[in-house]
């Protein structure tokens, strides 16, 4: 018993310090929640895609499922640094129980390319293509205040569009159009 005593005399008290800080911030990461609607295919989602300081590989696979290009079926991962923007706003509006409508998650690049010859409002080398953009809309809250809280949080590109009704956010650099 004494050469314990002896043993833990020797070891700094700031290594017990950082030890119980370790298991206290474990315990006190907080679990990330998102709720989903994309309007073209229906399907809804409740998703926990963060807990215990980890992102869960399960729920970033069904939600890059969701954020499937609708026209094609084809998926690609989504970016978790994006969920965090979106965790973000849904904070900063306090909607954590409002579902984001995604009007545009991934897009292929033959998807991309159609959007550009049809519109003037798509960039030829759009963040969709990588899995690090979307645009939403939050029915219960004005698109100006999800464009004003998204710009707010400084984590990427906002892009406004009232007149289609959906804000563009993405995990590129951080520009406003």
């Amino acid at each position: 018993m004494g050469a314990l005593a002896a043993f833990l005399g020797v070891i700094p008290e700031s290594a017990f310090a950082a030890i119980s800080r370790k298991s206290k911030t474990a315990k006190a990461l907080p679990s990330k929640a998102l709720h989903f609607f994309n309007p073209h295919t229906g399907e809804k989602m409740d998703v926990s895609y963060f807990a215990k300081g980890r992102y869960s590989p399960a729920a970033l696979k069904d939600i890059s499922y969701l954020f499937r290009d609708h026209r094609t079926g084809a998926v690609k991962t989504i970016d978790p640094h994006l969920l965090d923007y979106l965790y973000g706003i849904s904070i900063k509006l306090n909607t954590r129980s409002s579902p984001f409508h995604i009007i545009s998650g991934y897009r292929t690049p033959e998807t991309n390319a159609m959007l550009c010859r049809e519109s003037g409002n798509v960039a030829k080398n759009s963040l969709h293509i990588q899995g690090k953009a979307v645009d939403i809309r939050l029915p219960d809250r004005k698109i100006s205040a999800v464009r004003r809280v998204a710009v707010s949080l400084k984590k990427g590109g906002v892009g406004y569009y009232p007149s289609e009704n959906f804000v563009h956010v993405d995990v590129g650099d951080i520009r406003c159009w």
